[in-house]
C-alpha cells in the first residue's frame, strides 16, 4: 500500500512483557485496511447473472490460505487507517490473542454520552430498582402512555406486501416482506431484570410501567399487546462472503411501530420469543448470557455516540433453553431471556437482496421497499426526482462509512458483519459474538466461526463495509433503480466519509487540531508491540503536558514516562521504554506547535476517549451472577457504561484488560453468544 511502512521484527520481540503467546499462530500482518476501486468492484459484481447474488466470497477470501498480500490499487480512502494499521504491524508476525482497545472519536460522542447519562437509564424489577431511576416525565417532557394506551401505527405491514400464509412453520416465503407471527409463550413466570427509562420515554411509554408484572409478560412474549399485531421480516444475505438465500427474523418478532408524542415511529422487536417461519432448524429462543450482552452493548454504544439499535428491556423468561455454545456436542440447559430491541427500522441490506435473487414477480418488491424506506426514513429525498434512488444509496453508503469509522473510534468488532446484519439506517444491529479491542491487535476477531479467515477482524471492517455496500448497490442496479455510475459514486462516498471520520476521530483522541499520521502510526505500532490496552492508553494521553515535567500525575522514575501512561503500560524492557520516550517527545512537540492550553486540550481528549468500554471478561462475571438471580452487578456496570467519558467512580476491575490467555466463551465467542 502506498505510504505503508515496511518493518521487520526480531523473534525475541514475541516474548516481550505483555505480549500473550498462549494462542499465537503465524500470520502476515503486513497488508493493511484498504478499499478496492469502486468501478472494479461493481464491474466484477455485475458480471454474474443478474438473477443471482452469489458473488465471490469477498475481499478477504483469497488471503485465507496464503496470508495477506498487498492490494493492487487502493483508493485514497484507505490512506488514513490503512497506513496506521500497516505501520502498527510487521510483514511477518505471530498472531496473538485478542485484546486491545478503543479507537477514534467524534465531536458528538460527549453530547450523546451526557444525554444518555441525564436520562435515568436503568429500570430494574420492582423489588430492586431505586425509585429515583423511574422518573417518567418528571423532566417536563410530553405525556407518556401506559402499556394499554401505547399507540401503534404499523406502516411496514400496512404499506408493504405480506405472507399469504399464517402458518408458523419454517418455510420459504416468496412475494412478501414479512409474515404474521405471534410470540410463543413459555408458560413460565418471567422477571424484568432491567429496562431503559431513556428508551421507554423515546417510544412514548411511561418508565413506571416496567414495574408492572404485565410488562414482564408482554416483553417476554407471554402476553400480547392487544392494540398491535406482531410479525417477522423476510430477508436474505451474504454470510461470510457467500450467498445464503432466505434468512429472515429467525428469533425476532416485531410487536409493531410505537408512536410517541412527537409522532415518531419506533419498532419494538422481541429477540428470543419463539419460532418464526424463518427459524429454519432453530427454536427461536435466546439465552440469558447473549441477552445480557446485547442489552449492555446496545445502550453502551449509544452512550458512546455510536449509531445503534437500542434496548428497551431485558426479561428473564424463567424457562430453560438448550444450547451447544461451541457446536462441539456439549449441549447444556441455560436460562432463557428476551431483549426488546428498538429502532426506527430493522430493514437490512439483505431485505433488498433477496427479491433480486429470486427475480420474476419478486423483483417488484425492491422498488416498493425502496419507496417505503425513502418515504419514512429518508423523507428529505424528493419523491419526484428521477435520482432519488441514487441519492438514497449514496446516503446509506455515507451512513455506513460513518458507522464503521465510529466502530474504529471505540475499538468495536462486530464479529458477524454479514449483509443481513447491515442496517439500512447505518446503525449497529445484531449483537452476537462482538468484542472490543483490549490488547491492541488489528487482526482481532471475537467470533470462533471467523477464526480461519478472520474476514471480520478489526482491521478489515472498513473493506467489508465497502463490500457490503457494494452488494446493496448491486441489488439496486439489477432492479434497474440506479445506474452503475451512480452505484460507483455511492461507493466512493462511503470511502470518503469513512476516511474523514477516521482522521477527525484520531485527531480528537490525540488532542490535535488535525490528523497527524506520523504520531498516530507511531502510537499504534508501539501499542501493538507491547500489547497495550487501547482504551486505557488513549485515555492516559490526556495526562501528558506539552511541557516536559508538567504531566498530570508526574513522571514515573523507573521508565521516565508520564506516570499515568507508565501505569497503563506496566513493566517493560528498557529498549521498549526508550521507544515510548521517543514517541512521547515527538508527541509533546506536536502539542507545543499547536499551542492549545493543556487543560483545554485534555478536556477535548477526555470527551473523545471513553474511560470504560464493555469488556467480555467483565460481562462473564456479571452473567454468572445474573444466572443465580443477583442483578446488582449488571445494574452497577450499566450505570458506569452510560457515562463512558466521565471516568469517575469506576471499579478498577472494569478497566483491566482480559487475562493474557485466550479463553473460549470469554475473548472468543460463538454465534450463539
Amino acid at each position: 500500500m502506498p505510504g505503508a511502512v515496511a518493518t521487520t521484527r526480531t523473534p525475541s520481540a514475541r516474548s516481550r512483557p505483555g505480549r500473550p503467546t498462549d494462542c499465537a499462530s503465524p500470520m502476515s500482518l503486513g497488508a493493511s485496511l484498504r478499499f478496492r476501486p469502486a468501478s472494479l468492484l461493481l464491474g466484477r459484481a455485475l458480471s454474474s447473472a443478474s438473477g443471482s447474488l452469489a458473488a465471490p466470497a469477498g475481499p478477504s477470501s483469497a488471503r485465507r490460505a496464503a496470508g495477506r498480500s498487498p492490494a493492487t490499487a487502493p483508493t485514497s480512502a484507505a490512506a488514513a487507517w490503512g497506513a496506521s494499521a500497516a505501520s502498527a504491524a510487521s510483514s511477518r508476525r505471530s498472531r496473538t490473542c485478542p485484546a486491545a482497545a478503543a479507537g477514534m472519536s467524534s465531536s458528538s460522542a460527549s453530547a450523546a454520552a451526557e444525554a444518555a447519562a441525564d436520562a435515568a437509564s436503568l429500570v430494574a424489577s420492582a423489588t430492586s430498582a431505586p425509585s429515583s431511576t423511574l422518573d417518567g416525565d418528571a423532566n417536563g417532557g410530553p405525556a407518556l402512555a401506559t402499556l394499554e394506551a401505547l399507540k401503534f401505527d404499523n406502516t411496514f405491514t400496512a404499506e408493504l406486501p405480506g405472507d399469504h400464509s399464517e402458518s408458523n412453520v419454517p418455510r420459504q416465503v416468496s412475494g412478501a416482506l414479512y409474515s404474521w407471527v405471534a410470540p410463543t409463550p413459555t408458560g413460565t413466570e418471567p422477571t424484568t431484570i432491567a429496562a431503559s427509562a431513556d428508551v421507554a420515554r423515546l417510544v412514548g411509554l411511561d418508565p413506571e410501567e416496567a414495574r408492572r408484572p404485565e410488562f414482564a409478560l408482554i416483553f417476554s412474549g407471554n402476553a400480547p399487546l392487544p392494540q398491535t399485531r406482531s410479525y417477522s421480516q423476510c430477508y436474505g444475505g451474504h454470510q461470510f462472503g457467500h450467498w445464503a438465500g432466505q434468512l429472515g427474523d429467525g428469533r425476532a418478532i416485531c410487536l409493531g411501530q410505537a408512536v410517541n408524542a412527537q409522532g415518531e415511529r419506533w419498532e419494538l422487536q422481541l429477540k428470543g420469543a419463539g419460532r418464526t417461519p424463518y427459524s429454519r432448524m432453530a427454536d427461536g429462543r435466546a439465552v440469558l448470557r447473549s441477552s445480557i450482552r446485547e442489552y449492555i452493548a446496545s445502550e453502551a454504544m449509544h452512550a458512546m455516540g455510536v449509531p445503534t439499535t437500542r434496548a428497551l428491556s431485558l426479561v428473564a423468561t424463567g424457562d430453560q433453553v438448550i444450547r451447544d455454545m461451541f457446536y462441539n456436542g456439549n449441549a447444556q440447559l441455560e436460562p432463557g431471556a428476551v431483549v426488546c430491541r428498538v429502532s426506527r427500522s430493522f430493514v437490512r441490506f439483505g431485505t433488498f437482496q433477496l427479491p433480486v435473487t429470486r427475480g420474476g414477480d419478486d423483483m417488484g418488491l425492491v422498488s416498493l421497499l425502496a419507496d417505503y424506506v425513502i418515504r419514512h426514513h429518508y423523507p428529505h429525498l424528493v419523491e419526484g426526482e428521477a435520482s432519488k434512488y441514487a441519492a438514497f444509496l449514496k446516503e446509506v453508503a455515507q451512513r455506513t462509512g460513518h458507522l464503521v469509522a465510529e466502530w474504529h473510534r471505540v475499538g468495536f468488532v462486530h464479529g458477524v458483519l454479514n449483509t443481513d446484519n447491515m442496517s439500512i439506517l447505518g446503525e449497529t444491529i445484531d449483537y452476537g459474538p462482538y468484542g472490543f479491542l483490549e490488547r491492541f491487535d488489528p487482526d482481532f476477531t471475537p467470533n470462533t466461526t471467523d477464526l480461519p479467515g478472520r474476514r471480520y477482524c478489526f482491521r478489515d471492517q472498513p473493506e467489508i463495509g465497502q463490500w457490503n455496500v457494494l452488494q446493496l448497490a448491486r441489488a439496486l442496479v439489477v432492479a434497474d433503480l440506479v445506474t452503475q455510475e451512480e452505484a460507483s459514486e455511492a461507493l466512493q462516498a462511503y470511502a470518503a466519509t469513512l476516511t474523514e471520520g477516521y482522521e477527525s476521530g484520531v485527531a480528537a483522541k490525540l488532542g490535535l487540531k488535525a490528523y497527524d499520521r506520523e504520531v498516530a502510526a507511531g502510537l499504534l505500532r508501539l501499542m501493538y508491540d507491547d500489547s497495550a490496552d487501547y482504551t486505557n492508553t488513549f485515555r492516559s494521553l490526556g495526562s501528558i503536558s506539552a511541557t516536559a515535567g508538567s504531566d498530570a500525575g508526574g513522571v514515573d522514575e523507573a521508565s521516565g514516562l508520564p506516570a499515568v501512561l507508565a501505569a497503563v503500560l506496566g513493566p517493560l524492557e528498557e529498549e521498549r521504554y526508550t521507544a515510548w520516550r521517543d514517541w512521547v517527545a515527538l508527541y509533546r512537540g506536536r502539542l507545543q506547535a499547536q499551542g492549545l492550553p493543556d487543560e483545554e486540550r485534555a478536556a477535548m481528549q477526555d470527551a473523545a476517549n471513553p474511560a470504560i468500554i464493555p469488556r467480555n471478561h467483565v460481562m462473564v462475571n456479571i452473567i454468572s451472577e445474573a444466572e443465580v438471580g443477583n442483578y446488582e452487578p449488571l445494574h452497577s456496570y450499566m450505570a458506569a457504561l452510560l457515562r463512558p467519558y466521565s471516568g469517575e467512580g469506576l471499579d478498577p476491575a472494569w478497566l483491566e484488560p482480559a487475562p493474557k490467555q485466550c479463553r473460549m466463551g470469554v475473548e472468543l465467542l460463538s454465534c450463539s453468544s
